[in-house]
């Protein structure tokens, strides 16, 4: 296997994915930043170019692509705007759990109506107080005959008041820390459910992030995730699968910045030359497009190992997404830069891109806790002294 080089079908998959993301969304990207509103628009784009069913299982009514196919989805859509990336990713996300654990009549029920784009869904792990420390949460769900009453609150919650499902993770056993989670389907429309607020964000403005509600909340057991108390590690098992997705958020949002970089300064002139002829700014580029370029072969590299099922997903996934985002967040300011005091307005989309990028060190795991997952991993693979 060379998961470094694409296939012809995925370099053919690249022209089209890029066509449509420059036609269908990249003209309501800066709309959707200035107002702050959901861009409806792009996703109907999504929706009709049949595009939106590529991560999903065929037997669900998907085209059942690849997880390298899916980042180069992900990746095109976020080099023109950030926020759309996210209706990529977070419906996708939201079902992982299922599609791993969940039964055959789940499945059938909700994944066939995402994608359609008919529902959207979100994916409800963080809280206020609990968010890189997952196991102390507060929300709980209780046993009650044939169903499950839910109580409390999920904070950063991409498409917040957008989806139709939430996947929440609550405690079932409140004394069992990690061990005492279990994942549940609810539905928007059970009574109970409410968004509490939505947050006013630096960047991904197009996309509604917020606080969810849950008071008392009542759902059949049949939505129930797998197992009772194995909620960790779906979550966990989950995550793995979307940091490369996060990764190729970052990579795209990296190679938009650096397209406009690259265009601006062999645009301009000063000092009686374009400014693309000084070496100074040819070495900003030449390092801007080698980290992209390296992100992205991480990316695929850790896409390639999940589409394989090869072991070591954890440690690739975490890397990727480590160094994707600090390449996203590095290549925006350096853009940001070449543009010079253009760049600080919002007359060019640099400026976003890189309040865009920041998020992507902080979501899915902060940074932090990626090197804390790669540390441990290559710890284990060493093992204990003899």
């Amino acid at each position: 296997m060379t998961p470094f080089v694409l296939s012809r079908e995925h370099e053919e998959l690249r022209v089209a994915l890029r066509r449509f993301a420059e036609e269908g969304i990249a003209p309501n990207a800066a709309e959707a930043d200035a107002t702050a509103e959901y861009p409806w628009k792009s996703f109907a784009a999504y929706r009709d170019s049949g595009f939106i069913r590529l991560p999903y299982p065929e037997e669900y009514g998907g085209d059942g692509g690849d997880f390298v196919a899916y980042a180069m989805l992900v990746e095109e859509v976020a080099r023109v705007c950030a926020s759309s990336s996210l209706f990529v990713i977070i419906p996708r996300l939201a079902i992982e759990a299922v599609l791993m654990f969940g039964s055959d009549e789940m499945k059938a029920r909700i994944v066939p109506r995402l994608a359609t784009g008919e529902w959207q869904g979100s994916y409800c792990l963080s809280e206020s107080h609990a968010g890189s420390d997952v196991a102390s949460m507060r929300t709980r769900a209780v046993r009650d005959g044939d169903d499950y009453v839910l109580n409390g609150s999920k904070a950063w919650i991409t498409n917040a008041g957008v989806s139709d499902f939430y996947t929440v993770f609550a405690k079932t056993d409140p004394d069992a820390g990690s061990r005492g989670i279990s994942a549940f389907v609810v539905e928007a429309d059970r009574p109970g459910f409410s968004v509490a607020k939505l947050e006013s964000k630096m960047g991904m403005r197009g996309s509604p992030t917020g606080e969810i509600r849950f008071d008392d909340v009542r759902i059949p057991a049949e939505n129930l995730i797998g197992d009772e108390h194995r909620g960790f590690q779906y979550a966990m098992a989950a995550l793995d699968g979307s940091r490369p997705l996060v990764g190729a958020q970052a990579v795209g949002i990296a190679q938009g910045a650096l397209d406009a970089a690259t265009r601006y300064v062999t645009e301009r002139e000063q000092f009686g030359q374009r400014v693309s002829e000084f070496q100074g700014v040819q070495f900003m580029l030449a390092d801007m497009a080698t980290r992209v370029e390296a992100a992205r072969l991480l990316v695929y590299s850790a896409c390639a190992r999940l589409d394989a099922g090869l072991p070591g997903t954890s440690k690739a996934s975490a890397m990727a997404k480590l160094f994707a985002a600090d390449t996203a967040m590095a290549v925006t300011t350096d853009a940001v830069q070449l543009f010079g005091g253009a760049g600080y307005t919002t007359d060019f989309p640099v400026e976003r891109m890189m309040r865009d990028a920041k998020v992507t060190q902080i979501y899915e795991g902060t940074n932090q806790i990626q090197r804390m997952v790669i540390g441990r991993r290559l710890l284990d693979e060493v093992g204990p002294p003899v």
